[in-house]
């Protein structure tokens, strides 16, 4: 079988870490971390060009990866992997192979997974059965039937009770009673009438009952079917899959998590590409994962992704075992920069976020390097108040409790908290000044640009000041995400993007030109103004 190494050449020298994946070693307790850099970025946007060009590859959804690592030789190559199955096979020629231990059950994986495929399809065949619609459609035309009844025997009801009246009034003796009896007797026939109509609903609707009520049960058992084979497969995998690390350790899934972790666990880009660096005693350098096929829910095609947090984060503190900094940090261009502290009492902390670090952790992993991560090894307490896009630097706010990070935001939430931010445009600035007001929407087909519509988009509002010829002082008045960047660039606004705006600019640049500047707000404590400034950084 081929061999899964392939050689390649850096593109930047020194490498620039775009973020972290890290993992506590459960031996020693340390942090672990491996970064994922623009080197590994571009090998993976290499891969990501192959798969473009097979059709094979478009059709379903999945992660692949690339880990760059280093021979004893000194040699650079990098390692491509997929996660699951590809193509239907779990092996493939050139790609990383599946955990240590899995031959041992591809028959009993096969037989289970062939046995899950069938509930698969028997559970839709029931849950989509032709007469659970034929139930739904007679037992809404039966309601309307018996409603429309019942609002007639009502108005009936009423003209016979005033029938009742005239005829107490106006008639006597054996002509009351005939005509007091011909009232009851259509009372009688009209309850005749309905308990009939529920006969004939009930004999026309209950057969298909007992089939619905037959095939929910079915589909109970079903699932908890589904559910048992689905742990068994899970703790035989996690009994033979076998991680090694870079201490040289190997353990079985099983032996690190005996309570059991999610199926799949092991059958991911990540662990695999580890897993198989450990064993070929390569040096990892750094790792870059992505999606590819169609989009998910949460997934967008090319985009990048840390370890998935059910089944890859549990593991990755063992399998980063033995990195210690050493593997990775020549190829960095410095340590990680530390967070400038613009101000800080008992109550708050106001950062310079660096442009390029995201406020928060991303989504896809709960140890994304970022702002709040880090200020979290220093502070046991801190509270994200607000955020900034990852493109833009400038003035973070945090709490340090939860009583200031609730004051806080509903400041922010009630417009009361002013702010200020600077830019520098592509082009010369022609307006002074003034308002731009825009409807912005998430288009979720193209996240995570934000677009100008009409119809779906929410307000937004922005004052803007002409400081010189390039340089633009800006004053939000609502907080849309991406508003400044759109509200500059787009045509309606002032026609003219923030300079490095990747997303909706024309010019490159090493950063986008954009810091929140000033910021001022009702001190919770003191209730006093409070307004905290950086000075630009361009």
């Amino acid at each position: 079988m081929a061999s899964p190494r392939f050689p390649y050449q850096p593109q930047l020298e020194p490498d620039v870490v775009t973020a972290w994946y890290e993992g506590v070693c459960p031996a020693t307790k340390q942090l672990c971390r491996l970064p994922r850099t623009k080197n590994a970025e571009a090998i993976a946007r290499e891969l990501m060009a192959e798969l473009r060009e097979n059709p094979d590859f478009n059709w379903e959804g999945k992660m692949y990866g690339v880990l760059l690592a280093e021979t004893a030789t000194g040699q650079r190559v990098f390692l491509k992997a997929f996660s699951g199955l590809l193509k239907g096979e779990k092996v493939l020629p050139g790609w990383v192979p599946p955990m240590d231990g899995g031959d041992r059950l591809i028959l009993e994986e096969q037989e289970i997974l062939a046995q899950l495929r069938q509930i698969r399809r028997e559970i839709q065949r029931l849950e989509t059965l032709p007469e659970r619609k034929t139930y739904q459609t007679l037992q809404q035309q039966w309601q309307t039937k018996i409603a429309q009844f019942n609002q007639e025997r009502r108005q009936k009801k009423q003209v016979r009770r005033q029938k009742r009246e005239v005829y107490q009034t106006h008639l006597t003796g054996a002509e009351l009673a005939q005509a007091i009896a011909a009232l009851e007797e259509e009372s009688r026939q009209e309850s005749n009438h309905k308990r009939d109509l529920k006969q004939a609903r009930d004999q026309e609707i209950n057969p298909l009952t007992v089939i619905i009520d037959q095939a929910d049960q079915d589909l109970q058992s079903l699932r908890q079917r589904r559910k048992t084979l689905s742990r068994t497969l899970q703790k035989r995998m996690h009994q033979v899959y076998h991680l090694k690390n870079f201490q040289g350790e190997s353990k079985a899934i099983a032996d690190l998590f005996p309570t059991g972790l999610p199926t799949g666990t092991g059958d991911c880009c990540a662990p695999k590409l580890l897993n198989y660096a450990a064993k070929q005693n390569l040096k990892p350098l750094a790792m870059a994962e992505f999606w590819w096929g169609k989009n998910s829910p949460d997934k967008q095609v090319g985009e990048f992704y840390l370890a998935c947090e059910e089944r890859c984060q549990p593991i990755l503190g063992f399998l980063l075992s033995g990195l210690g900094g050493k593997s990775f940090q020549d190829i960095l261009t410095t340590p990680e920069i530390p967070l400038e502290i613009i101000y800080e009492d008992h109550s708050l902390i106001a950062i310079h976020k660096p442009a390029g670090l995201p406020s928060i952790p991303g989504r896809s992993s709960q140890t994304y390097d970022s702002a709040f991560s880090r200020l979290r090894r220093d502070y046991q307490d801190i509270f994200l108040v607000h955020r900034l896009d990852q493109d833009t630097s400038g003035i973070l706010l945090f709490a340090k409790n939860a009583e200031t990070q609730q004051n806080l935001q509903t400041q922010f939430r009630r417009r009361k908290i002013h702010k200020e931010y600077e830019a520098l445009l592509e082009e010369k600035i022609q307006r002074p000044e003034g308002i731009i007001t825009l409807p912005l929407w998430a288009d979720p087909g193209d996240r995570p640009r934000q677009k100008v519509d009409a119809q779906r988009g929410k307000p937004s509002e922005t004052y803007f000041i002409k400081l010189d010829s390039h340089r633009l002082k800006l004053k939000p008045i609502t907080g849309r995400t991406h508003q400044l960047r759109v509200h500059c660039a787009h045509p309606d606004g002032l026609n003219n993007p923030i300079l490095g705006d990747r997303l909706y600019g024309n010019r490159a640049a090493p950063r986008l030109h954009l810091q929140a500047t000033a910021l001022t707000f009702m001190h919770p404590k003191t209730k006093n103004p409070h307004t905290i400034q950086s000075a630009p950084e361009f």
